[in-house]
């Protein structure tokens, strides 16, 4: 069987993820579709609006064969460290090629760039190196790098989101030799980070805007997301009676930032250059969690930088657990979420060639990275009612969803 791997969020999944998935089959003639999911905390620093068993069941009733787990430790993370996860991930899992969304949607360039990035690496190092230490902000320092070595052409526009995404892929695929080809499909009808609804194919980021300003689906929602996203929606809505967002979870990023001794918060992943200081410091003036982060911001602290390093407090997670995971060269288990027939035929004919062990759920002798991925789902399903927590925290003990 032939397998393609997507890397995905899936919050929520929406008609541009099921053109991304036939559009993928198109391209690849797969016989069965991987998807590797960010679980409960996302790349940019923000909690999925609802968790990852119900966003599985809406994938895997909607075309993915396999939903496989982005382990915390990889998906809260820049896009270097977010693609070097899943990358390997699909890799291990025994994927022939990964299909993403571009704004281009030729791979030529994403190839060529590559070239030229590596022929001129230490200058784009020593390029990042210095915007940094003028105070920028390490996307603007990235995007400054790559006009010191030329990759800022319209062919590949490294300031896109999915271009940064996609090209990360291709390096991760490539740096470390891995027999997966990369190949990209031209995104449609809108941009990352579009805020209005035009169509029926919408952004991820609009779709959430009106679920959480009206706490409903409403009809423009609807057209949006094909059936199975509005079950499962509407399923999880009953259970929490909210979507998760930041302000919810402010109460409890306040206590921890407020009692933690200042050394022990200097220890917390992303917390780095003495931000410890200011966060301890505008936690005395902030009375939300939106006003947290504007206080904080700076040039050089994005927005993103400082969701994710909350990810990380409200996680608990030091930097040296990070560290000692990240710097190995692969991973050290895959995570299944959920499967088809289909998928589970492909298991059972790859999991004895696997180098490394499937997980279907959390053990008790299991390695550090699944001990962090426990913790940040018990944090994330902290604000759930009594009754719907405990419901959610047992169902990281069973097996996959299968459908």
């Amino acid at each position: 069987m032939k397998a393609t791997g997507l890397i995905v969020e899936y919050n929520p999944f929406h008609n541009g993820h099921m053109y991304h998935i036939e559009e993928s089959k198109k391209a690849t003639d797969a016989d069965c579709i991987i998807a590797v999911m960010s679980g409960s905390f996302l790349q940019r620093g923000e909690p999925a609006i609802i968790d990852k068993y119900h966003r599985t069941k809406a994938a895997i009733k909607s075309g993915i064969d396999i939903v496989l787990e982005l382990p915390y430790v990889y998906a809260v993370q820049n896009s270097d460290i977010f693609a070097h996860g899943a990358v390997h991930i699909l890799n291990e899992i025994g994927v022939s090629s990964i299909c993403f969304g571009s704004e281009s949607g030729n791979i030529s360039p994403f190839l060529s760039s590559y070239e030229t990035f590596k022929n001129n690496e230490n200058i784009y190092n020593l390029a990042l190196k210095q915007v940094l230490a003028d105070g920028k902000s390490f996307p603007e320092a990235s995007r400054a790098a790559y006009e010191q070595i030329n990759l800022t052409t319209k062919e590949i526009d490294l300031a896109k989101p999915n271009n940064i995404l996609g090209f990360s892929y291709v390096r991760a695929i490539l740096d470390n030799e891995l027999p997966i080809d990369p190949i990209t499909i031209k995104r449609t009808k809108n941009n990352y980070h579009d805020e209005s609804i035009t169509s029926n194919i919408a952004s991820a980021t609009s779709i959430r805007k009106l679920l959480i300003e009206h706490n409903e689906l409403s009809a423009t929602v609807k057209q949006t997301i094909p059936k199975e996203t509005v079950i499962q929606l509407q399923s999880y809505n009953r259970m929490a009676s909210f979507w998760h967002t930041w302000e919810l979870y402010f109460p409890i990023l306040h206590y921890r930032a407020m009692t933690m001794p200042l050394e022990e918060l200097g220890m917390i992943h992303g917390i780095d250059e003495g931000l410890e200081h200011r966060i301890k410091r505008t936690a005395k003036q902030a009375t939300s969690f939106q006003q947290w982060v504007t206080l904080i911001k700076t040039k050089r602290y994005t927005w993103t930088r400082i969701q994710r390093l909350f990810v990380h407090l409200l996680t608990n997670t030091k930097k040296s657990e990070i560290t000692s995971i990240i710097d190995q060269p692969s991973v050290p288990y895959v995570r299944v979420l959920g499967l088809t027939n289909t998928g589970k035929n492909y298991l059972n004919m790859k999991k004895k060639k696997m180098e490394v062990p499937i997980f279907s759920n959390i053990k008790r002798d299991a390695p550090l990275m699944l001990r962090i991925e426990e913790r940040a789902s018990n944090a994330y399903y902290s604000i759930l009612p009594p009754e719907a927590r405990i419901q959610a925290i047992k169902q990281e003990y069973k097996g996959p969803i299968i459908h």
